[in-house]
Parts: C-alpha cells; sequence; structure tokens
C-alpha cells in the first residue's frame, strides 16, 4: 500500500511538470500577444510608414513559422523525446526575440517574427502532450486548462508592460523582454521537466518508463500503433476509425486560432478607432486574456465532468454570442463583461479544443495528433491578423470587424458537434493498474 508520504511526493513531483510547462507557455503566449499590444506604436512609427493591411501581414509571420514548426515537431517528439524538443524550442524563440528588438526596418522585423514563430511552433503539443500524460485521469482537462491558462496570462503581462513601458521606452523594449525564458525557464526545464513516459515504452526503454512512472505516480498507457515504424502515430491519425475525427480538430483549430489572433492582434486598434487612447484600448486587451484564464479553467471542470464536446461546442457559441454583442455599443459595464466572455470563447475555447484532442487519441499518437490539429489551425492563425487588416483598411463600418469575427465561432460550435465519439468518451477511464507489454521500438 502506498504511503502518504510518497503519494505527496509524486504529487509535487507532477506538479513540476504542470509548473514548467505553464511557465514556458506564458512566453509563448507573450511572445505572440506582444505583437498586438506595439501594433498602434508601430502603425505611429513615421520612420516605418506602415499601413493596417502591412501590419496584419506581419502579424501573420509569426504565425506562418509556427505552421511549420507545428507540423514538424508534432511529429518530431514521438520520434526524439519530449523533453529535447522543449528544450530546442526555449532556445530557439528566446534568441530570435532578442534579433527581432535590433531589427532595423520592417522587412526584417517580419523575417524574424517568422523565425521566431518556428521556435514557438514546437513549444504547444510538447507540453500539453506532457501535461496530459503526467495528470491524473480525472484532472486531464483542468491540468491542460490549467497550463494552457499560462498563454493568457501571457497576453496579461504583454498588456500590462505595454502600457507602462512603450510610451516611454518604445516597442523594443517589449522583445528584449522575450530572451528571459533562457534565465528563467531553460535551468528548472532541464533539471525537472521529466520525459514521457510513453515515449520511453514505445521505443522500448521500459527501465526508465518504470523509474519514472514510480517516481510520478502515474503508468504509460497501451501503445496502440506499430512502434517498430517511427512513423506509425500518423497512421493512427489518418486511419479509418480516427480520420473524420483528425480533419474536424484541424477545421475547428482553424476556427478557434483565426479568433485567438485576430482578436488579439487587433482589438487594440480597433478599440482605439472607436475613441478610446492606447492606454485604455490596451485594458480591453487585459480584460480578454483575463477572463480566457477564468473561464477557461472553470469550463474545463465541466469538461473533465461533462466531457469535452458539449462544452466546447456551448464555448464556441459564446463567442459568437459576444462578439456579435459588441457590435451594438453596450454600457461600459457590459462591454467588459463581453469582451471578458469573448476571452473564454476564442483564447478558452481553444485551451478546451486542445484538450478535446489530447484526451480523443490513443498516448502513442498524441503529440502528432496536436501538432496536426495545431498546426493546421495555425493557418486560421495566420488568416486572423490579415483579415482584421483587410477590414479596418476596407472602409467598412467598425460592425463589420465584429461580425466577421462572429462567423467562424460559429462555424467552430458546427464542426466540434460533428466530432465523432469514441469508446475512451463514452466510458470513465478505467483505474490504472499494469501497464501492458507493447513491441519495442
Amino acid at each position: 500500500m502506498t504511503s502518504p508520504t510518497a503519494t505527496t511526493a509524486r504529487s509535487r513531483a507532477g506538479l513540476w511538470v504542470v509548473a514548467i510547462c505553464f511557465v514556458t507557455i506564458v512566453f509563448d503566449g507573450y511572445d505572440l500577444i506582444v505583437y498586438g499590444a506595439v501594433v498602434p506604436s508601430l502603425l505611429k512609427n513615421p520612420d516605418w510608414q506602415l499601413t493596417a493591411a502591412q501590419a496584419g501581414a506581419i502579424g501573420s509571420y509569426a504565425l506562418t513559422g509556427m505552421v511549420i514548426g507545428t507540423l514538424c515537431v508534432g511529429a518530431l517528439t514521438d520520434i526524439v523525446g519530449r523533453r529535447r524538443i522543449m528544450f530546442a524550442s526555449i532556445v530557439w524563440f528566446s534568441l530570435a526575440m532578442g534579433a527581432t528588438a535590433l531589427a532595423p526596418n520592417p522587412e526584417v522585423f517580419g523575417i524574424l517574427r517568422f523565425v521566431t514563430g518556428l521556435g514557438l511552433g514546437g513549444v504547444v503539443p510538447t507540453a500539453i502532450a506532457l501535461t496530459v500524460e503526467y495528470a491524473p485521469p480525472h484532472r486531464r482537462n483542468f491540468n491542460n486548462a490549467l497550463m494552457f491558462s499560462g498563454f493568457s496570462l501571457g497576453g496579461v503581462l504583454a498588456a500590462v508592460l505595454a502600457i507602462n513601458l512603450v510610451p516611454t521606452q518604445g516597442f523594443r523594449i517589449m522583445f528584449w523582454i522575450g530572451m528571459a525564458p533562457l534565465v528563467l525557464v531553460l535551468p528548472l526545464a532541464w533539471k525537472f521537466l521529466p520525459e514521457s513516459v510513453s515515449f520511453l515504452q514505445a521505443r522500448g526503454r521500459h527501465d526508465e518508463a518504470a523509474a519514472l512512472a514510480a517516481k510520478y505516480g502515474v503508468q504509460a498507457e497501451p501503445v496502440a500503433v506499430d512502434t517498430s515504424s517511427k512513423w506509425s502515430a500518423l497512421a493512427v491519425l489518418f486511419g479509418r476509425k480516427h480520420l473524420a475525427a483528425t480533419i474536424l480538430f484541424g477545421l475547428a483549430s482553424f476556427f478557434g486560432l483565426l479568433l485567438v489572433y485576430g482578436l488579439n492582434t487587433w482589438l487594440p486598434q480597433i478599440m482605439r478607432q472607436s475613441g478610446y487612447p492606447l492606454g485604455s484600448s490596451l485594458r480591453f486587451l487585459l480584460v480578454m486574456n483575463l477572463g480566457a484564464i477564468v473561464g477557461a479553467l472553470a469550463a474545463s471542470t465541466l469538461a473533465d465532468r461533462f466531457g469535452s464536446k458539449v462544452v466546447t461546442t456551448v464555448a464556441f457559441a459564446l463567442a459568437a454570442f459576444s462578439i456579435y454583442t459588441l457590435s451594438v455599443n453596450p454600457a461600459a459595464a457590459a462591454l467588459y463583461l463581453l469582451i471578458a466572455i469573448a476571452g473564454l470563447g476564442t483564447v478558452g475555447t481553444q485551451i478546451l479544443v486542445n484538450g478535446y484532442v489530447a484526451t480523443h487519441y490513443p498516448a502513442g499518437s498524441r503529440a502528432t495528433a496536436l501538432g496536426w490539429s495545431l498546426g493546421v489551425g495555425r493557418l486560421g492563425a495566420i488568416v486572423g491578423p490579415l483579415f482584421g487588416g483587410w477590414v479596418l483598411d476596407s472602409g467598412l463600418s467598425l460592425d463589420w470587424n465584429f461580425y466577421g469575427f462572429a462567423v467562424p465561432a460559429v462555424l467552430g460550435a458546427l464542426v466540434i458537434a460533428a466530432v465523432p465519439r469514441t469508446g475512451r468518451e463514452r466510458r470513465p477511464e478505467p483505474a490504472l493498474g499494469p501497464t501492458p507489454q507493447t513491441t519495442q521500438a
């Protein structure tokens, strides 16, 4: 029988995984959302003379890099391991942020945002896969939302720092801050972040897997693929059983990330055009990301209890409602509430989609599935800033900014509602017992 002391030690060890992935995602969110925080300053920079459409294009460059990075790294994590990919990604995007701070013109700035995106692409699928694996079965959605709330906290950090630093220090200071993970995250990850138990098991490293399982109080899930092939995880995604879900999850991430990056890039500028000063418009970005943190944690608790499908569908619907209602000029208190709900329905909904993907597929293909859905979703992330820039330059009324972003929220709800259920979702997960024998790599 396991002693209370041993159980507590295992629980604390598992919390290190959540904490390290959380802090990494904070800077992932910061590095992406910081662009929306500095867009008003870039548009006013007399040396660069950017239009809204050009700023929208630059905003899409980092996301284009993330498409490539996520699709490649999502598969590589199931080949070389989660731990190595996490280290490489942290170093890559941190150094790229420092280089971006030195950009002499918008062309170089845009190229370096693309390079930053390549490194950022490896962070999300790896962090989600590790968090879900080291979470108790009944807390997987909640732990994933807790960890991924770091993305929104990164947005809060970007907004708060921009409010206080950009007016006096300029936009470059925001990118210098992006190098902080080299000092704050990498040493902790090197010491405390474990490799995936399921990855070790699939590679035939059973002694190492057993040692980690004992330390963290987890068991590797059965590997339901032929691990003699390094690309077997892809066969699971596109096999007959999961093909429909794989396509639908990609579409759901497309609509979810279009909302996330479209609004995080353009909300401050949209509110400035509505007559709010820079500081006030940045506060709307702050409220939206705070709403995402609180809403995602509450919604993920419901997802663990009632299932990811229904909760994620409702969250998309709330996004559509709140974004549409912003177009009717609500009173100040209602305005802030609706923006907070929009945070739940955009960033919070994408967190739910990620958790749904992570719990839908077997462990051996989990990171690859996340890499696929997020990689396809990054196409929506690219479209979001471009779309917002086009609308602002089109001469259409301000209402169209909201109408345009309400439509993908409705489509996202319809897509998630169509995802087929699996046997894993219809019945509670059994208590973890002895690990079944798996095929060695």
